[in-house]
C-alpha cells in the first residue's frame, strides 16, 4: 500500500525545526543533505545558502517519514503562517498521544486541547512554535478491537 509522508518547506530554519521534532519523536535522521552537497560550477549555490537544508528526513513510525527542506531565496519565501494543511498523527495509545501533543505543542498555540471528543476519540489540535499545524488522534475503540 502507498504511504503518505508529509514534506514541509521552511525559510532557512529546517534544521532547527527538525532537531526539535527529533527531540519529540526520537529516532535518527535518515537523510541530511545541504545545498553545498550539490553546488558545482554548473550549478552554483550562493554562499549564504550553502549550509541550508536541501533535504532532511526523520522516520516517525513504521512506514511514515517526516521530510523537509529550506527554500532557496531565488524561489521566494514560504508563507509559513498561512499553512492550510495539517499533519494528522494517529497515536497507538493515549499515553503516546499525550506525549506527542505536549512535546510538539510546546511554545506553540493550542487550538483544541487534547481530550475525548463527543465521537469518542482522544483528539487535539495546535500550531507548533514554527507555524506547522498538527492534529493528534487516538481511537480508543481501535485499541479494544
Amino acid at each position: 500500500m502507498a504511504a503518505i509522508n508529509p514534506y514541509i518547506h521552511f525559510n532557512g530554519n529546517a534544521e532547527e525545526v527538525f532537531t526539535f521534532y527529533k527531540s519529540v519523536f526520537g529516532g535518527e535522521f535518515t537523510t541530511i543533505k545541504r545545498y553545498k552537497d550539490i553546488s558545482s560550477e554548473q550549478y552554483p549555490i550562493p554562499e549564504n545558502e550553502l549550509n541550508k537544508i536541501m533535504h532532511i528526513a526523520l522516520p516517525i513510525s513504521q512506514g511514515s517519514t517526516l521530510m523537509a527542506s529550506d527554500v532557496m531565496q531565488i524561489m521566494g519565501k514560504v508563507t509559513e503562517n498561512d499553512n492550510r494543511n495539517r499533519i494528522f498523527i494517529t497515536a497507538e495509545s493515549q499515553a503516546e498521544a499525550d506525549k506527542l501533543f505536549i512535546g510538539l505543542s510546546a511554545g506553540g498555540k493550542i487550538e483544541m486541547p487534547i481530550s475525548f471528543g463527543p465521537w469518542g476519540n482522544y483528539f487535539g489540535m495546535f500550531t507548533d512554535k514554527f507555524g506547522v499545524q498538527w492534529m493528534v488522534d487516538f481511537d480508543s475503540n481501535a485499541e479494544k478491537g
